[in-house]
């Protein structure tokens, strides 16, 4: 944990990967971070595979946060949490807006409870479209955003990056939607700050960065970003496995050749003119994969990294738990306290030189800290055993 974030409390009313996730990125900087679960706890405490703490997923996504278990379809649960709204720099829910407005969780509401509120709601599509009631998920934002159709634009099927990617580019969005409106209350903003991530604009963006190309200047220009489409652009096989190269510059390019000793194809008129090369993209890659079959992995790893030519092995899962530079950086190193049998945490990527680090808490058990977190909101013991004894709260 790095307390950059110190005294900023962030009520988190997420579940599963986009609300936990963001959450735990905004934890991980020091901020005071109050998880809301229903009192049958968020569902991704029950994935599989389950060990020390709940499932690996929830263990993944909700360190260094505080839990409070209540029912906000209650009125007593709603009012409880309106009380702890009070108190707070920011709401943030990953719910859909429908719902979210039902248990009093819409920007108004909260507004009105909390006038310097930072309200951020992310969700599956924006507000102002005609997709605003849509229910999204990963998979049906990654076919809607066009990640699913990459596969038809390099000659095969659909298909969905097999990693929860909407939920995670949405959550990285929503950290910094949420870091750049505490940074203009700091800077003298007044009155509550909204800010909407829908994961569907989201995604969109992320895969339109490179490929709206031709399109960015002509209605009927070409749309895709031809060396990333290629279908031959892919890892290949090396005499006992896979390795990635890319020749990318000109002195790059010039340095493989010289390697696989196809010095001719430099002196074709194409390959000397740079913008008549990604036209024949197809044909560089061709002779890439046709030149890496004759070695093996490591060796072609040493002779690239001589000529600094940028390569890498293919780890698979397994591998990549016992890389070197991974070890050695301490990676998977599991700081604070972790219960046994938790033997690898995924750390904070982002340093910050200078800045003592604290001790990891990790993830709670549900309602752990339901009667202190209230207690914190100004309520006395009396009144939280009544929201106990109601089974409105869980501790």
């Amino acid at each position: 944990m790095i307390p950059l974030l110190q005294g900023t409390r962030i009520i988190e009313v997420g579940a599963v990967v986009l609300g936990p996730y963001a959450g735990q990125l905004l934890a991980d900087l020091g901020a005071e971070v109050i998880k809301v679960e229903p009192l049958e706890g968020d569902i991704a405490r029950d994935a599989h595979p389950q060990g020390a703490g709940g499932g690996a997923l929830f263990v993944n996504n909700n360190r260094n946060k505080q839990m409070l278990a209540i029912d906000l379809k209650a009125p007593e649960g709603r009012a409880a949490l309106a009380r702890l709204i009070g108190t707070a720099d920011v709401l943030f829910h990953n719910m859909r807006v429908d719902a979210a407005q039902r248990l009093g969780l819409g920007f108004e509401a909260v507004a009105q409870i909390n006038p310097r509120i930072v309200h951020c709601a992310a969700i599956g599509f924006g507000q102002r479209g005609p997709y605003r009631d849509r229910p999204a998920f990963d998979d049906i934002i990654q076919a809607a955003s066009g990640i699913a159709g990459l596969g038809t634009a390099t000659g095969g099927d659909p298909r969905f990056v097999p990693t929860i990617l909407a939920d995670k580019v949405a959550a990285l969005h929503a950290v910094y939607g949420i870091l750049a409106a505490l940074l203009a209350r700091a800077n003298g903003r007044e009155g509550p700050i909204k800010v909407e991530v829908p994961m569907f604009e989201a995604l969109t963006a992320f895969l339109l960065n490179e490929h709206l190309a031709g399109a960015t200047f002509a209605d009927d220009g070409a749309v895709g970003y031809p060396r990333i489409l290629s279908a031959h652009r892919r890892p290949f096989r090396t005499l006992d496995g896979w390795i990635a190269v890319l020749p990318y510059t000109d002195r790059q390019w010039r340095a493989f050749l010289a390697e696989t000793g196809r010095e001719d194809v430099a002196e074709q008129e194409w390959f000397r003119d740079p913008r008549q090369r990604p036209a024949h993209i197809d044909e560089l890659y061709a002779l890439v994969a046709e030149s890496l079959s004759a070695r093996t992995t490591a060796e072609w790893m040493a002779a690239l990294a001589a000529r600094d030519i940028p390569c890498s092995e293919v780890p698979d899962f397994k591998a990549l738990l016992n890389d070197p530079h991974l070890s050695e950086v301490g990676f998977f190193d599991v700081p604070g306290t972790y219960p046994e049998g938790i033997v690898r945490t995924i750390p904070q990527p982002v340093l910050f030189d200078g800045i003592e680090p604290q001790q990891d808490v990790a993830p709670r058990a549900l309602g752990a800290d339901s009667r202190a977190i209230l207690r914190g909101s100004g309520m006395d013991n009396a009144e939280i055993d009544a929201l106990i004894d109601r089974g409105v709260v869980a501790a």
